[in-house]
């Protein structure tokens, strides 16, 4: 999807119409909605700034707006054939179903690749088995890596930090009564 589409999906799943958007994102009551409609139908492209201030807005990191077009099929293969190079990504075969994978020959690449796969697996798994709501789930796709709690990206204070925080906690409510 082109960042137009993106900008709709996100504005409709907020519910929000284009001239409250508009506004919101600081544009005259006037023009909001025109401008809005220009940014959605693709007539214009918003720079980085507004592309920022949509995404808070959205609750949603900048790259889930900005994603590449993929609105057609050759638009995707292209994507997946960018993917290939860069990233290592690899189409084969498995018991008569195509399937894509990631090289292991691409070192650090894969490695990467692959945690962050298997976050998304994880994610995916605790939807499917009903441990996490679909709002849970596109919360998290929507604000990768925001809410990864896999290891990699999460900003997780160490057990020493987290034990002395308890420990003063526990002193501190001991000490009032």
């Amino acid at each position: 999807m082109a960042i137009g589409e993106r900008i709709r999906f996100f504005r409709n799943k907020k519910g929000v119409t284009q001239k409250y958007l508009g506004q919101v994102v600081g544009f005259p009551e006037r023009s909001a909605d025109v401008r809005m409609a220009q940014y959605e139908t693709g007539s214009r492209t918003p720079k980085a700034d507004l592309t920022k201030t949509l995404a808070d807005f959205f609750g949603i990191s900048t790259n889930a707006l900005t994603i590449p077009d993929i609105d057609t099929d050759i638009g995707l293969m292209h994507t997946l054939f960018a993917l290939e190079d860069i990233r290592g990504l690899t189409i084969g075969e498995i018991d008569g179903e195509i399937c894509l994978r990631l090289d292991k020959s691409k070192g650090k690449t894969y490695v990467d690749m692959l945690e962050m796969l298997s976050a998304w697996a994880e994610q995916a798994k605790n939807l499917e088995a009903g441990e996490i709501t679909r709002e849970d789930y596109n919360r998290w796709r929507y604000n990768y890596p925001k809410y990864d709690a896999s290891g990699r990206w999460a900003k997780v204070p160490s057990q020493e930090l987290s034990d002395f925080l308890v420990d003063t906690l526990k002193d501190n409510t001991d000490a009032e009564e």
